[in-house]
């Protein structure tokens, strides 16, 4: 039996696709064509990409974790309590997945800044956050929380809540309901939401420069190293692109069926 010819609307949207996906291959080939391999090892252990990498798992994992302990419970009260202003209150939390990072890192700096409306109360007790590590963990978070944010609530809404019914009608209170049943529930919700907040705030930018800076060794994370090296050392520059994009594959893969659903 011979399969049908394709009619013209198919191979115009089969073209058109194609230079879609070539848009966005091609550029990655030539990052792994371009890096030098020759000497990626030494380049990679370089102190100053060395510290870089650090520093980016450091601050990257304590965002993720900072997303976490406030994110469940945020997500928590989206998906289950019902008051006045919540969805101008959600929008406005989950505002950063589309804001461009560095307004988000202006908005941190005249509100935690030294001279910012909230940064001269903090400094009057010794917490001063721009241009520290600190800094950077804050201005990460404040652009990762979200996409913890919104994977748990939707985990939250979509889960059988017979079961916590059950759990209360056997006596358990809401903290132990919420422990031993709605948490393990929603864990692979919890852990796709950890693993994108932690992929956000690896690759972080706009707002880590804006409000903590680019100090080697106290602020310089593998993005923004990269853009330094750019104006020095190109190869450095594409071997930490290179490693980035590695990190996001892997998390992109592990994530997929969660993401797309199987096919």
């Amino acid at each position: 039996m011979t399969r049908p010819r394709p009619d013209a609307a198919t191979i115009a949207f089969v073209g058109l696709a194609i230079v879609a996906a070539a848009f966005f291959i091609l550029p990655l080939i030539a990052l792994i064509v371009r890096s030098p391999w020759s000497h990626a090892l030494a380049d990679l252990t370089a102190p100053n990409v060395a510290e870089a990498l650090r520093l980016s798992l450091v601050c990257s994992l304590a965002a993720a974790a900072l997303s976490a302990v406030f994110g469940i419970p945020l997500a928590w009260v989206y998906a289950r309590i019902a008051f006045p202003g919540r969805s101008v209150v959600r929008a406005i939390t989950t505002l950063p997945l589309v804001l461009p990072p560095v307004v988000g890192g202006i908005a941190l700096l005249v509100a935690f800044g030294r001279r910012g409306v909230f940064g001269e109360s903090l400094d009057a007790i010794g917490v001063r956050l721009p241009f520290t590590t600190a800094g950077v963990i804050v201005a990460e978070t404040f652009v990762a929380m979200p996409f913890f944010v919104i994977t748990v609530e939707a985990a939250l809404r979509s889960m059988d809540r017979r079961y916590e019914e059950a759990a209360r009608t056997l006596g358990a209170d809401r903290a132990r309901v919420l422990r031993t049943v709605t948490l393990p529930l929603i864990g692979p919700s919890i852990a796709a939401g950890l693993v994108l907040a932690w992929a956000r705030a690896l690759g972080e930018f706009g707002a880590t420069i804006t409000f903590a800076g680019n100090f080697p060794g106290t602020t310089q994370t593998m993005p923004l190293a990269a853009y330094l090296a750019l104006e020095t050392n190109i190869d450095s520059a594409v071997l930490l692109g290179l490693v980035l994009l590695a990190v996001s594959m892997v998390v992109l893969i592990a994530l997929r069926d969660r993401l797309l659903g199987s096919a």
